[in-house]
């Protein structure tokens, strides 16, 4: 009988515990180890399968968030808007890759720590400060490509630490039609 009371108590402090680790305390560090593919997970009735894809190269279009400051990412790192991250729906956590701005060629390479864009058509959800960067950030929702990428030490150490890595030369105006070509739905 003098049992019950403990469980009773012991019950509520792990269920406190798990509403602690909701609320976003608890984060893992920011770190490039380990790297994590995740099973499979529905959202709104679609199923998406993480993978390795070490040649990922897609076209599509890229919007931005940044109002969930504070929360835990997919990753477990906390969401940091002024942070150059983005998330990606099947990426292994963390990745990194180039993003091209396909209106401007304007390339900037992001840091993969969170899942989603959740939207039909977007490939990727960039955090608000790696919109800015990109220069999409007034538009709010654009055309782009993003590519898997191996990036220095130099700049992953950079890109972990909330700054930005170097800077990468637009690509070329035939580079860019090319790609322009390959946007799905181009009336979007």
């Amino acid at each position: 009988m003098r049992a019950y009371p403990i469980l009773r108590l012991t019950g509520t402090a792990s269920a406190a515990l798990l509403l602690t680790a909701c609320a976003g305390g608890n984060f893992r560090p920011v770190s490039d180890t380990p790297v994590r593919i995740g099973p499979a997970y529905a959202v709104r009735g679609t199923t998406y399968v993480p993978a390795a894809a070490p040649g990922y190269d897609a076209v599509g279009y890229a919007s931005w968030y940044g109002n969930e400051s504070g929360n835990r990412t997919a990753n477990g790192e906390p969401f940091r808007p002024g942070w150059i991250t983005a998330a990606h729906t099947t990426l292994p956590l963390p990745t990194y890759v180039e993003v091209t701005a396909l209106d401007s060629g304007r390339r900037i390479i992001v840091r993969v720590n969170d899942r989603g864009p959740f939207a039909q058509g977007r490939i990727i959800d960039l955090s608000r400060a790696a919109a800015e960067e990109l220069g999409i950030k007034a538009q709010g929702y654009a055309p782009v490509r993003v590519r898997r990428v191996e990036p220095s030490e130099k700049d992953r150490k950079r890109l972990r630490d909330g700054k930005a890595a170097a800077s990468l030369p637009p690509l070329s105006g035939r580079e860019l039609q090319g790609l322009r070509a390959r946007i799905p739905g181009k009336d979007r």
